[in-house]
This record gives C-alpha cells, sequence and structure tokens, in this order.
C-alpha cells in the first residue's frame, strides 16, 4: 500500500510557477482540496476564469509532476474558478478533453441532459437535514426494484454521503473503464454511486462551491450506470439545503420530477416549503410531500405518541396544492436495517413498513 505524504505532494506542487505571477501555486494559494489515498491523488486547482487556456496547460503539467512521485498511481484535478461577476467565462472548448480519471469540468450545457443509459430520474430532498431523506431514498429505490424495475441511487451529498453504509458495502471502490468511466457499485440489485466510495473512512470533505459542483458534474457524466444492464430509474439522494449542490443537479439533469420529504414539525416544514419553492423556479415538477417519522408506536404497550407532532407534511402538501405521498413512522427496525446496511424493504418483505414504501413508489411510478 502506498504511503505518499501529503507534504511530499505539496512540496512537489512548489516547483511549478504561475506563468504571469511568477510564484509557485502553492504559495498562491491555488492547490485546494489536495488529497490522496492508496496512490491515488485528487486536487483542485483554483484559477481566475480569463486565464482558462493557459491554466489547463498548467494543470496538465501538475498532473504530470506528481505521477512521477515514487507511490502515486493515479491523478485526479478539475479547474474551479470563484467568480466575481467581472470575469469573462470560459472560453469554447473548455473541457472537452477531459475524463473522470484525467480530469476536470465538463463545458456548460445549454440545457440539463438525461443521464446515458437511465430512462427516469427522480429527486429525493428535504431542505432539511435529520429528517430521514437518505433512509427513505435507499428504501424508495429498494422499493422500486421489488416493483420490477432496474433501479439505481446516486447519492449528491457531498459533505455526508450516507448511500455507502446504506448499500451495505462501505469499503467497496469502483473501478476505472477502458472509455475514461467508471464503474458504479452494485448491491442488493441496485446500482449506486456516492462520493463517499471515492475518500477514506471517517474524511471531512473540506470543499468550496466549485470543487462540489466539478465532482458532482464529474460523476453525473463519467458513471457508466448501465454497466449492468439499462436502468429504468435512478433515484438521487439529495444533500439538504438549496445550495451549490442542488442547483447543479438541477442545471446538469434532466429531472422527471422530485418527492419533498419532511418530519411533521414546523421547523422542518419550513425548509421543506424552501425545497418545494427551489423546484418550483426550476421548472422541476414536484410527485408531493412525504411524512417521514411521523408518529411513533412503542413496541411495549402498543401506544402511539406524536413526537414531531402530526399532520404537518399533509397540511402542507394541501396549501402548495401538491399529493401527499403517506406517511412513515418513526420505527427502530427502519433504524436499524438501515444502520446494517440491509434496509427494510429488502430485509424484511414482510413487514407493513416495507409495503408502505412500495406503495409510494407505485404511486411516483403512476406519476412517471
Amino acid at each position: 500500500m502506498s504511503d505518499v505524504k501529503r507534504e511530499t505532494l505539496l512540496e512537489a506542487l512548489k516547483t511549478v510557477i504561475h506563468p504571469k505571477s511568477g510564484k509557485n501555486l502553492v504559495e498562491l494559494g491555488m492547490i485546494q482540496g489536495l488529497v490522496v489515498k492508496d496512490g491515488a491523488v485528487g486536487f483542485a486547482l483554483n484559477i481566475d476564469p480569463s486565464e482558462v487556456d493557459e491554466m489547463e496547460k498548467v494543470r496538465l503539467a501538475c498532473d504530470d509532476l506528481l505521477l512521477q512521485v515514487y507511490g502515486v498511481e493515479k491523478v485526479t484535478s478539475v479547474l474551479t474558478a470563484e467568480r466575481d461577476g467581472k470575469s469573462e467565462p470560459p472560453k469554447p472548448g473548455f473541457g472537452e478533453k477531459r475524463t473522470f480519471g484525467g480530469h476536470g469540468t465538463p463545458p456548460p450545457q445549454e440545457g440539463p441532459a438525461g443521464i446515458p443509459g437511465v430512462k427516469y430520474v427522480i429527486a429525493v430532498a428535504s431542505g432539511k437535514g435529520g429528517v430521514g431523506k437518505s433512509t427513505t431514498s435507499i428504501n424508495l429505490a429498494l422499493a422500486f426494484s421489488k416493483l420490477g424495475l432496474k433501479a439505481g441511487i446516486f447519492d449528491l451529498d457531498i459533505y455526508g454521503p450516507s448511500v455507502p453504509r446504506l448499500m451495505g458495502i462501505p469499503d467497496a471502490r469502483p473501478e476505472s473503464l477502458e472509455d475514461g468511466k467508471i464503474t458504479p457499485l452494485k448491491n442488493h440489485d441496485l446500482v449506486s454511486m456516492s462520493i463517499g466510495y471515492l475518500m477514506e473512512k471517517d474524511a471531512a470533505t473540506i470543499w468550496r462551491g466549485p470543487m462540489v459542483m466539478g465532482a458532482i458534474q464529474q460523476m453525473v457524466r463519467d458513471v457508466k450506470w448501465d454497466l449492468f444492464g439499462p436502468v429504468d430509474i435512478l433515484v438521487l439522494d439529495l444533500p439538504p439545503g438549496t445550495g451549490d449542490a442542488q442547483l447543479t443537479m438541477v442545471q446538469n439533469i434532466k429531472l422527471d420530477g422530485a418527492v419533498i420529504v419532511s418530519t411533521p414539525q414546523d421547523l422542518a416544514l419550513i425548509d421543506a416549503r424552501k425545497a418545494i419553492t427551489m423546484f418550483d423556479k426550476t421548472n422541476t415538477r414536484v410527485f408531493g410531500i412525504l411524512e417521514n417519522m411521523s408518529y411513533f408506536i412503542c413496541p411495549h404497550c402498543g401506544e402511539r405518541s406524536n413526537i414531531f407532532s402530526h399532520g404537518g407534511a399533509h397540511l402542507t402538501a394541501d396549501e402548495k396544492g401538491l399529493d401527499f405521498l403517506g406517511a412513515i413512522p418513526l420505527d427502530m427496525d427502519i433504524r436499524q436495517t438501515a444502520d446494517e446496511g440491509n434496509p427494510i424493504v429488502i430485509s424484511q418483505t414482510e413487514n407493513p413498513l416495507t409495503k408502505a414504501y412500495i406503495e409510494i413508489a407505485d404511486t411516483i411510478l403512476e406519476k412517471l
């Protein structure tokens, strides 16, 4: 196993001089997000957009230099730019020849495009963290599979990826293909991709917005989703909020619709409404709202408790003119099976909660 040190890579990059300033890239603070794992190096080169042609050559020089460091087997780099509104946009052709292994973000598109090898793409969003969006996403994807579809899940939460554990393959890693694409990971008859498959366990993703956007664009473009056959429906597990990741997704992926997940409490519903507004402004269809952690049934006495209130998502759906997709309780089996990487829809097929997820998936499928 490679024992390349980050400090060694930075020392090497200090020898690369900016063509105009005469200072090295490290001194200028242009090297961002430098990571190394098992001989694979990744970093972003933050540039002025007006210098994109020159800096593309510099980026390639950095790649060549790092590949000469003992123990480095692969380098993945991207150009990023934080614009101030006065800079010129990248010139036509920016990024035209780049691949996942060598690197960089794709050129801007005229509009959102579909994902090759995927028929339908739906987003699961929450607006707020902690409402069980990822657990809902994986169980919905499995429910689509139970309905006879070839399904997949795409984890777009760059800062807190959950899909590798939910899939039961937290240590799995994708492989590179001859055409420059990478393989999705497969388990439970689902195909999946997540930034979590590409990073060290427990590593923090300390990236600025442009790096997040570049990573999402690369994964959208370079994963061969139909490696195991055409995908009927791909579930996008979105991060909470309405920021860079969500906007990049909307701008780069043609969505067939979105599902909003919220708990019944007012604080969660405030952010759920913001997510609905984001999709409205980007002309994305919202299939409806799902109320998660809707209530709790005591396993000992059978008494029902509305821990986070109850019915708030239903009221919000009515207020916004949306369908109410259903209510999923706060349940220990859902939590435990998710933590074990064996979600309830696949591990407890006769559980009434499994049937509830399948009914919600069937409702979404009818809308599609």
